[in-house]
């Protein structure tokens, strides 16, 4: 039905028809989509490379992208589907991954997919728990479960799967099993901050490493009371913490008097921190942002303050980039300070949906310096090592239209608008 048909809905009874013809269409949607990501598995396998698409012979790999069985994929062809359908590489590769399992180890499940008598999504759900089971426990699972699959629990996969794993790979049955007994761990959830510059650790410990971290944090929160820090004591606990990560406890190699001041190191972290002109004056008093590359959340720009007030830190000032300029150099090599500029004005890898750091990213040269494309900002953009790759030896080809915006091509003649609002596929607006 087309959109306009809604509005033709006049009674309870048209609407529920409309509702339940959009439902089933969506469901086709889904299946024949999962359909078309296998077709694109297949269409570039290993077995049927198409290597017009690749500039050098032997330039990319297989790439597994599904369990024992299924079949291996030219590396480069998940950056096109994935494109197309406006998901980030990885974010694709685990798609055309589910698909495959389905197809090729699941049969069943796939095929109440296809139907329309099983939803895509949990079919989806089902395949990414039998990938690392050998070819006979998908079988299995896939027996045993494609009948309840609309309506299994996630318990009930879950025992199924390791059913099929204790049947066929008892030895990596027997190695889960005790490898579950180690589950200690210490997490900093570090690209998770909050607004209030906060983040979340949590762990589990040996019982006595935990007792000595109870003790420490305990009497140094007590000690922080002492000295007039009047907040609740959960704060002074988590404030205790930084101060025992500051502090040399293992071992104090200084033989002179064990000042405290020789045990206590500065605090050594480096935030890269983006600022706007409001904030850096303190002008007025609303309430600023400041993006901080080494993590995914914005902070408060008194928060910034805060951390840079503390006693311990140490504060390098770096001079200011001037993003309005122009840098070129009559070399390949590209020099620091261009680098810097790219990763200021880009912030990520400019492939289409890529989110890789810039700062962690190759320097491409857009026009390759083989054919005279020079070194300045005109020519440089910052690429991850994979898509730069796929740059270098496939038909994927960009041009830089402005400082922040890119318009790329795909060997197979997509095109895409990538700048700092995000990603935009220029053939569906076309469209």
């Amino acid at each position: 039905m087309a959109n306009g048909e809604l509005h033709d809905c006049d009674d309870a009874s048209a609407l529920l028809a409309f509702a339940r013809a959009e439902r089933q269409a969506e469901a086709r949607a889904a299946a024949n989509l999962l359909a078309s990501a296998v077709a694109w598995a297949a269409m570039h396998s290993t077995d049927s490379l198409d290597e017009a698409a690749v500039t050098f012979f032997g330039a990319q790999d297989a790439v597994t992208i599904a369990g024992e069985g299924a079949p291996l994929v030219a590396e480069f062809s998940v950056l096109e589907f994935a494109a197309a359908l406006g998901l980030s590489t990885d974010a694709g590769r685990i798609y055309l991954g589910d698909a495959v399992e389905l197809a090729h180890r699941l049969p069943r499940i796939y095929g109440r997919v296809q139907a329309l008598d099983l939803p895509a999504w949990k079919a989806r759900r089902i395949a990414k728990s039998t990938v690392d089971l050998p070819m006979q426990g998908a079988a299995y699972v896939d027996a045993h479960l494609h009948a309840v699959a609309h309506k299994v629990s996630i318990a009930q996969l879950d025992r199924t799967v390791e059913e099929a794993r204790v049947t066929y790979d008892p030895a990596e049955a027997k190695a889960r099993w005790e490898a579950s007994f180690e589950k200690r761990h210490f997490d900093i959830e570090s690209q998770q901050v909050s607004f209030d510059g906060t983040v979340d650790v949590h762990g589990t410990l040996d019982l006595a490493d935990a007792l000595d971290l109870e003790d420490a944090v305990a009497r140094r929160a007590r000690e922080l009371g002492q000295l007039g820090l009047d907040v609740p004591v959960d704060i002074r606990r988590s404030i205790a913490v930084g101060d025992l990560a500051r502090r040399q406890l293992s071992l104090e190699l200084n033989t002179g008097e064990p000042d405290d001041r020789q045990r206590k190191r500065p605090r050594q972290v480096v935030l890269h921190v983006h600022l706007s002109e409001a904030a850096l004056a303190g002008a007025g008093s609303d309430l600023h942002l400041a993006r901080v590359e080494e993590t995914r959340s914005f902070v408060s720009a008194d928060q910034v303050r805060t951390w840079c007030a503390n006693g311990d830190t140490q504060v390098v000032v770096k001079p200011v980039i001037d993003l309005a300029g122009h840098v070129h150099v009559d070399a390949y090599e590209t020099p620091d300070r261009l680098r810097e500029r790219q990763v200021l004005l880009q912030h990520s890898c400019v492939f289409p949906w890529c989110r890789k750091p810039a700062r962690r990213c190759d320097c491409d040269h857009i026009d390759p310096a083989a054919r005279g494309g020079p070194t300045c900002d005109c020519n440089i953009a910052p690429l991850c090592r994979r898509h730069h790759r796929a740059k270098t030896h496939t038909r994927w080809r960009y041009d830089k239209l402005d400082d922040t915006s890119f318009v790329w091509r795909s060997p197979n003649g997509l095109v895409f608008r990538r700048d700092h609002l995000g990603t935009i596929s220029l053939d569906t607006l076309r469209s």
